[in-house]
């Protein structure tokens, strides 16, 4: 898409576009405290698995109910060598149609949010908690969590990816295994299998609460800052 049409479609749905900015002084703004959360025990990888071999698993998974509503199974898209893992809740609508995550609105913000700390959607890996559609894009229940633990996990080895972004309240409070509240989560770097983890706020959120955006920018720069951090 040429880039004046893209921000004119952008701006014409009110969604800002996010601009690069110095980050130095904003990260120093930000709580530099550590978590180490609790880990999940490491599987060994077995020498058999694969992308192809996931993917398969994950198109044909019976393992929970949502397997009887959805209309396909949303996989994750984006660099299966990536640097960067995003994490989301759930696929919606949109995502349960096309096989895709982040789509529709959310989506374009997301990208929009990558693209202002100079990542595109090809650079990075994006998957769900969930890889089916809950009805009415309701909370995940404990057991369709636990159902697609495995899938993720396996996603995650098979990436070995420099950081996660746990992106919401929910994806956050699954990966971490906590029930904070996501305003305590975000502005530090939690540890996952010795992978940083950085919280960010959902895009459909700050779709409506627009103040947040600031917020949000403070913790892709951390998350930018973490990254650079593990490379020297």
């Amino acid at each position: 898409m040429d880039n004046a049409l893209r921000l004119q479609y952008l701006e014409a749905m009110g969604i800002d576009v996010w601009v690069p900015r110095a980050s130095a002084h904003s990260v120093q703004a930000l709580s530099s405290e550590v978590f180490i959360d609790n880990a999940e025990p490491e599987a060994t990888a077995s020498t058999t698995d694969s992308w192809d071999v996931l993917q398969a698993e994950v198109a044909s998974c019976t393992k929970c109910v949502l397997c009887k509503t959805r209309t396909q199974t949303v996989f994750g898209s984006g660099n299966r060598q990536g640097d960067w893992m995003l994490v989301g809740e759930a696929p919606g609508q949109h995502e349960d149609e096309q096989g895709l995550p982040f789509v529709g609105n959310a989506g374009l913000l997301l990208t929009e949010m990558l693209r202002a700390i100079g990542l595109s959607r090809e650079e990075v890996f994006i998957a769900n908690i969930l890889k089916c559609r809950p009805p009415n894009n309701r909370d995940p229940l404990v057991d369709e969590v636990e159902s697609c633990n495995e899938y993720l996990q396996r996603q995650r080895r098979l990436i070995q990816p420099k950081i996660i972004l746990a992106i919401g309240r929910i994806a956050a409070q699954t990966l971490l295994k906590t029930d904070e509240p996501l305003a305590r989560l975000r502005g530090k770097v939690h540890t996952f299998n010795n992978t940083p983890v950085v919280v960010v706020y959902h895009p459909a959120y700050l779709l409506r609460s627009l103040p947040e955006k600031r917020k949000a920018w403070l913790d892709l720069q951390l998350a930018m800052q973490t990254v650079k951090d593990g490379e020297g």
